[in-house]
């Protein structure tokens, strides 16, 4: 039983990873098809041991297509994705497009599988933040064993989450600086090669980046609305991989050694937490891998109940990519979708 699947934005980063681990991960699939806009017309992009030709989005008839994974950014996401979905195809959007709607299910399979039933109302399920779904891996294990009351995340996202561009800019502005030539900026705010920013998306009116509000609204939507959550996000000159320092208070008491073992045994978590030089997990290790590596488990003894913890993940992969896969595993484990068409 195979699938008919289609990957928007195919020739982006998140879209081309899309296509490598649905066939790593030997996803059920009849028939793939890459689309792309106009201006990626003829593109070639590799699906295993395959090079296909991009299809354009705008003339892509979407009745016999069982999927769309959906990585072209917000506003091709509004128009196209609620078209498609009337088609009775489903769509697992990665953009933020449709996160906050009540209507449309924001999935991390670790986390909340079972809200997966509500993409039925609008046939989209979103795939949240990278910098959320990173976090929310290694929180949902601790919540419910003792209930987190606060967070406090400081993060340290590489440049591949503004896409293509973000490494563009910090390789040329590095080998710029290498060679001592002028440094333009282009897409971020402020030089990033040998510096840090801290602001990622745009600013709301209350002096939180946009990014920042997305962890507070998407942690209440999929784990608990009660958590309080405060964010500060920062892009550093990492080109794969983010990083996260998680300050929690929990209404119950958990040692370090309690949530160590918790989290070993946790899905989607590898606890690297070793009290000695390298003992740790940085982005270098997590980039092409699918889990979400925990390190730096330790008591806080400024509050009641506190624990900090470090987190670094593939942002490419578990925040974007992998989870899309995984949600569409989850549709067909759970019976939610059949293939249109029959094989013969």
């Amino acid at each position: 039983m195979g699938f008919k699947v289609a990957v928007v934005g195919a020739t982006g980063n998140v879209g081309r990873e899309m296509l490598n681990i649905l066939e790593e991960r030997g996803f059920p699939i009849s028939e793939i098809v890459p689309l792309a806009s106009r201006r990626s017309l003829g593109s070639e992009v590799s699906f295993g041991d395959k090079t296909l030709k991009t299809r354009v989005l705008d003339t892509y008839d979407f009745s016999d297509t069982d999927l769309v994974l959906m990585s072209a950014g917000g506003n091709v996401s509004k128009e196209w994705s609620p078209r498609i979905g009337k088609q009775g195809c489903v769509v697992i959007d990665n953009s933020s497009a449709f996160r906050y709607d009540p209507d449309v299910p924001l999935i991390v399979p670790e986390v909340n599988p079972d809200a997966i039933s509500g993409f039925t109302r609008k046939n989209i399920i979103a795939n949240p933040n990278c910098s959320t779904a990173q976090m929310l891996v290694a929180l949902k294990p601790l919540h419910d064993a003792a209930t987190i009351k606060r967070v406090v995340v400081s993060t340290y996202q590489s440049v591949s989450g503004a896409g293509k561009e973000g490494m563009d800019e910090l390789f040329t502005q590095t080998r710029a600086v290498f060679v001592a030539d002028t440094v333009d900026v282009k897409k971020f705010t402020k030089r990033i090669a040998f510096n840090v920013i801290p602001h990622i998306d745009v600013f709301m009116e209350d002096g939180t980046t946009k990014e920042e509000w997305k962890m507070v609204a998407e942690t209440k939507k999929m784990l608990d609305p009660k958590i309080k959550v405060t964010a500060t996000c920062v892009r550093v000159p990492v080109f794969i991989g983010h990083s996260e320092a998680i300050n929690l208070e929990f209404e119950k008491p958990i040692t370090a050694d309690e949530a160590r073992e918790i989290l070993r045994e946790a899905p989607g978590c590898l606890v690297i937490d070793k009290h000695e030089d390298g003992g740790y997990a940085t982005p270098i290790e997590s980039a092409g891998e699918d889990a979400t590596y925990i390190s730096r488990i330790r008591e806080d003894s400024t509050v009641d109940n506190g624990l900090n913890i470090w987190v670094v993940s593939d942002n490419l992969r578990k925040g974007a990519a992998l989870n899309t896969v995984q949600i569409a595993e989850l549709l067909i484990e759970r019976g939610l979708i059949t293939p249109k068409q029959k094989a013969a």
